[in-house]
């Protein structure tokens, strides 16, 4: 952590104290004794929270900047849906005006590449059905900090990710009303309603994403968030879901949805959120951040350097597939050289939802690495090792993402 200088009134602070000390005749002696080990600086002040997430509990995030808010590790808590005044932010751009949600209803989106292509309003979509799901919602980059090399962006840990519960329109029930996908288009993009700077070029800024037209058959247009409605941090009044896709995919304030034969020509879909090598300029030849894999990391106990007492201990934490259902995790507090399953707690809320595992255990006095493993419902296991890439996209790695903990 880094340290900040004395400042003006803390200098001004110390010498009252010193004299002080005089006039209570304990003399130069005294506070010569008193001053032998040096003062700890106070630690530097925690950002604020931006004003259009201020009403997020601010002891359980980290706010790296206005536009990135994380979750940490132990606030994650035992709850499977994270609340959404603890779910991280990621925004590409700043939002919209709030006046957006002045009337949410008469929001409005564009659906194109269908035979009745149309622009419906929210509270028309809300008479073509109506259902609810849990996701896991992550970011791109989440895991970054664990990167040598270290990318730029946001030095995410663990807290770019929540499971959320999602009310809204299945995506194939919109696409039956307009009569079906018109042609053999590849791809569904998704493009977001955030105001851009005049006078750049609209593909330098744009936020839209294409991926595969598949997608389709569990995505969903969301207008409530864990039971309530879409808040503007999260997306409100209209977010595109794309269940099992990293969260750049889920595009809020979404205004058009199409079905296109060719991926966006935005930057954001054309270089950036590219899995290239280290070194290299990431480019339409290298895959897209898409889909999520399987990962798990521990959320107590420990977390955020909690002192920990010698024995019994429940190991605790999040488990997801990505794509699929999660079958099973493994826990190990010795940094993986043993491992033993751990129980699955609480209610399974679908296969794009995390699960909860817990570990009773002995700690004996001294340092454990405590680290966590998934295998999915398709037999594909956490992997122990990063996929090295530019930006620091996609890091599933049970030993990065292992918590070190010191035991007395």
């Amino acid at each position: 952590m880094e340290t900040t200088p004395l400042n003006p009134a803390r200098r001004r602070l110390l010498a009252g104290s010193a004299s002080a000390l005089a006039a209570a005749g304990l003399g130069a002696t005294g506070i010569a004794q008193a001053s032998d080990a040096p003062a700890k600086p106070p630690a530097p002040a925690a950002k604020p929270l931006p004003p259009y997430a201020a009403w997020k509990d601010a002891d359980s995030v980290i706010v790296h900047t206005p536009n990135t808010i994380e979750t940490k590790r132990s606030a994650f808590g035992d709850g499977i849906i994270t609340p959404t005044r603890q779910l991280y932010v990621r925004n590409n751009l700043p939002p919209p005006n709030p006046s957006i949600l002045d009337d949410r209803d008469a929001w409005t989106v564009e659906i194109l590449g269908v035979k009745q292509p149309r622009t419906l309003t929210v509270g028309e979509l809300k008479t073509l059905g109506v259902e609810t799901m849990a996701t896991v919602l992550q970011c791109s980059g989440n895991g970054r900090k664990f990167f040598p090399h270290k990318p730029s962006g946001t030095p995410w840990e663990v807290g770019a990710a929540g499971c959320v519960m999602w009310t809204g329109v299945p995506v194939r029930a919109l696409v039956e009303y307009l009569g079906g996908v018109e042609g053999s288009p590849s791809f569904m993009t998704g493009t977001g309603g955030e105001t851009l700077p005049e006078g750049l070029d609209p593909k330098t800024l744009l936020v839209e994403r294409s991926v595969p037209r598949e997608a389709m058959q569990d995505a969903m247009l969301a207008w409530e968030m864990n039971n309530e409605p879409l808040t503007l941090a999260h997306g409100g009044p209209l977010r595109l879901i794309v269940p099992g896709y990293t969260g750049v995919n889920n595009v809020k304030y979404i205004k058009r949805l199409a079905f296109t034969a060719e991926q966006s020509p935005a930057k954001i879909q054309q270089t950036s959120y590219r899995m290239a090598a280290i070194g290299s300029k990431p480019g339409p030849d290298n895959p897209s951040v898409w889909g999520m894999e399987p990962k798990s990391w521990i959320t107590a106990p420990g977390a955020d350097r909690q002192a920990l007492k010698a024995g019994r201990a429940v190991v605790r934490g999040v488990a997801f597939g990505g794509m699929h259902a999660v079958k099973r995790v493994d826990v190990s507090i010795d940094g993986g050289k043993t491992w033993k399953q751990a129980a699955l707690i609480g209610p399974d809320l679908g296969k794009y939802a995390w699960r909860q595992f817990a570990l009773p255990v002995e700690l004996s006095a001294g340092q454990h690495v405590l680290v966590s493993r998934v295998e999915d419902s398709e037999g594909n296991v956490q992997v122990e090792a990063r996929v090295e890439n530019a930006d620091g996209y996609v890091n599933s790695s049970w030993r990065d993402h292992g918590l070190t903990v010191n035991v007395s």
